[in-house]
């Protein structure tokens, strides 16, 4: 009798408990729910996106996120972002926002990835120019030039351009994810007006070679242009020894000195008399 009267102990025990417990839960639950805002629409990609892709309706699709969690700018409407370039690499999963897409009617490719007021030159390289294919989007150069200018008798190099970013490699308008080099024979560099002008003229003159740097270094050197001459090491010619310089003393001239007494002799025929004056 005793060991039955645990039992049912036990089991009303248990069963209060669990009464309990599914109550503090729906309790919470319903706070949660309550206190939430309501959800918001967002466009986010369903696929990988790269630079210059055109955005389609495969590539995106509309979720719902608490209106707190919506990020600044971000689509709610697929009609905001169909047809649009892409000018950042987009991952699966990312919200479509103003700043990694071109502008509205400013189509995909190289064109939308052209801010406004710059220009897209190419120049054509090799191995070496294009410093053995690391040379790729979203690096920076400086362009150098090697030349004779008119007039001039010899070779000399200059700066031409500094700090200029790489856009397009080829036809590939986004840098190889392993690192690796890519060897194509054009470079597409974004250039201001001015300096599409000095690029045409510099690729006519001479020789054109890019030289890679930091992208963290943005400082603009002052250089001068390297001389032929300057490269050499020229021995000084020696000189002749100059002969030692005489002086030469005129010594004055040799006088005579008078004699403080004279003599005359005065002759009268046969007799000779001499008289002394002072």
């Amino acid at each position: 009798m005793n060991r039955t009267r645990l039992l049912m102990i036990g089991v009303l025990a248990l069963a209060l408990g669990a009464f309990v417990s599914y109550s503090v839960y729906r309790t919470l639950q319903s706070k949660t729910g309550g206190g939430s805002p309501p959800g918001a629409d967002v466009v986010v990609a369903t696929n990988d996106l790269q630079v210059g892709a055109r955005v389609e309706d495969r590539d995106v699709r509309i979720i719902k996120i608490p209106a707190t969690d919506v990020p600044p700018g971000a689509y709610d409407k697929k009609s905001k972002v169909l047809g649009r370039g892409v000018v950042i690499p987009i991952a699966k999963g990312e919200f479509l926002l103003p700043t990694k897409l071109a502008g509205e009617n400013a189509g995909s490719g190289l064109p939308a990835l052209i801010p406004p007021g710059m220009r897209a030159m190419s120049v054509r390289v090799n191995e070496v120019v294009s410093v053995a294919g690391f040379v790729g989007p979203g690096t920076r150069v400086d362009v150098l030039l090697t030349g004779t200018p008119k007039g001039g008798g010899e070779q000399e190099t200059t700066t031409v351009l500094q700090n200029v970013a790489v856009i397009a490699s080829g036809q590939k308008l986004e840098r190889n994810a392993a690192g690796e080099p890519m060897m194509t024979p054009v470079i597409t560099l974004l250039v201001s007006p001015e300096d599409a002008q000095k690029l045409t003229l510099a690729s006519a003159e001479g020789k054109i070679q890019l030289a890679l740097r930091n992208p963290l270094d943005t400082r603009q050197d002052d250089l001068a242009a390297a001389h032929a001459a300057g490269l050499y090491n020229k021995a000084a010619v020696p000189t002749a020894a100059a002969a030692p310089r005489v002086r030469v003393v005129k010594k004055p001239p040799e006088t005579t000195a008078l004699p403080t007494v004279y003599s005359v002799q005065i002759i009268k025929g046969n007799k000779t008399t001499e008289t002394t004056f002072k």
